[in-house]
């Protein structure tokens, strides 16, 4: 038996085992890249598993509702305490003015927390970027149709687009009430119009294929 000859013929058999893994590994690589619907679609289906949340705005808590107040806390917040998710207490606050003024002040309760999601929320203006650390969610959106998207454009080396698709909605039990979507009506016009609406989406290209731009901001 030649020894060296079996040995020499393993070393190139593992040799070509992995240069082919290595090329398999390259072409995979390149195929996430590509800008298509396949691709597109992945990258909707993330963004929306980390992000695809429909909240209420209710970025810090407990939220104050002064007495006789026409605000939209005010005709939210009973509900919420109503069903559960919140627990309102009478207080005396001391206004800008100085003058001691009544309010009821709603904190979540043990329940309304785990509707509490910690993510951040990026309020953009026209002027500069408003990061929320948490926001109140109540339902959660996956892909419905990917519609298309714009031709790549590349402009100081980062390569983006957008893309157009539909979602459909999955809302709390509780937040499908009509009492709930009454005082709520931006999240009743979003279960109204599930499979109608379209929603645009920034991506960029980034070596590991395409990400939404509010996922990567670098």
């Amino acid at each position: 038996m030649n020894t060296n000859t079996n040995t020499k013929g393993a070393g190139l058999a593992a040799f070509l085992l992995m240069s082919l893994a290595v090329l398999c590994a390259c072409g995979d690589n390149e195929q996430v890249r590509f800008p298509n619907r396949d691709n597109f679609t992945a990258t909707v289906n993330d963004f929306l598993a980390q992000r695809g949340h429909v909240c209420l705005a209710k970025y810090d808590w407990p939220i104050a509702v002064a007495t006789g107040s026409l605000s939209a806390d005010a005709q939210q917040m009973p509900v919420l305490e109503k069903i559960g998710l919140v627990s309102g207490r009478d207080i005396v606050r001391r206004d800008a003015s100085g003058n001691d003024d009544t309010a009821r002040e709603y904190s979540l309760t043990a329940e309304g927390r785990k509707f509490y999601r910690h993510e951040p929320v990026v309020i953009r203006t026209a002027t500069r970027n408003v990061v929320h650390p948490a926001d109140f969610c109540v339902a959660s959106l996956t892909l419905d149709r990917l519609l298309g998207w714009e031709a790549p454009q590349t402009r100081d080396g980062r390569t983006g687009t957008s893309l157009l698709f539909t979602y459909r909605i999955a809302p709390e039990p509780w937040a499908a009430a009509p009492e709930v979507l009454r005082a709520f009506p931006l999240l009743a016009h979003a279960i109204q119009n599930e499979k109608t609406m379209q929603v645009r989406l920034g991506v960029h290209l980034t070596p590991h294929g395409w990400v939404a731009d509010e996922l990567d901001e670098h």
